[in-house]
């Protein structure tokens, strides 16, 4: 059974693999149209979300507040939403 106190941290495991998360990342980099390999995505994913580890996550309030805007901001991008205001 999956521990649910490391969700957050292994839901950003699984954004950083994900293709079109890569190429949102590069994007968001200033590199319009690269696509990002899953080290840099998880290098974006720390620097956006202020954190030295993925597991930050899973402890740090504040952190996971951006990594929610950050999803949200994602999922906009990828016309799964609106866009946020």
């Amino acid at each position: 059974m999956a521990d649910p106190a490391k969700a957050h941290a292994r839901r950003a495991g699984i954004l950083c693999s994900d293709s079109a998360f890569q190429r949102f990342a590069g994007e968001r980099s200033g590199l319009s149209g690269a696509q990002f390999t899953s080290t840099a995505a998880a290098h974006f994913l720390r620097r956006e979300c202020q954190i030295a580890s993925r597991k930050d996550l899973d402890t740090d309030a504040g952190a996971l507040a951006r990594f929610d805007a950050l999803t949200t901001e994602f999922d906009a991008w990828r016309g799964r939403i609106a866009a946020p205001r």
